[in-house]
């Protein structure tokens, strides 16, 4: 028997949202829609010069909130959120298509394209320089389960 009340664990989590720091929303914006294709969920202002501005990955779980830096800390983590590691992971169910597009929209990539156990990975930078892997299924894969 739990040790739970009835009531709990019956409610539904996840994560809904990662903050990514930025220098200025709409370069972002343009960034992210053009080179990554995410849409553009909300943009509502707070006042100040503040955005509540959400992108996402058409499909795929959580969504990024775009936060404008504010103060030399926040300045300073731009494009290093993550000290250096990847620390965003894109799937996509076309990974050629994708890495081609993205190659024409001057993303850049660290290396090439290679075969893990997990599927097809490269390691990208966002505009800003924040590490990004972009993942797909492994060619001629089963993708229907």
């Amino acid at each position: 028997m739990s040790d739970l009340p009835a009531d709990e664990g019956t409610s539904s989590t996840g994560l809904a949202l990662v903050t990514l720091v930025v220098r200025d929303y709409d370069e972002a914006i343009a960034w992210f829609t053009k080179c990554l294709r995410f849409t553009l969920l909300e943009d509502t202002p707070l006042g100040d010069g503040k955005r509540w501005v959400r992108i996402a990955n058409p499909g795929n779980g959580a969504a990024l909130l775009l936060a404008k830096a504010a103060g030399t800390a926040q300045i300073a983590a731009i494009g290093n959120q993550t000290g250096g590691r990847v620390g965003f992971f894109l799937t996509v169910t076309d990974f050629g298509e994708m890495f081609s597009h993205m190659q024409r929209n001057g993303v850049v990539f660290e290396g090439e394209p290679r075969s893990e156990p997990y599927g097809q990975v490269i390691v990208f930078q966002d505009l800003y320089g924040n590490r990004w892997d972009l993942l797909g299924p492994m060619p001629n894969a089963d993708t229907r389960h």
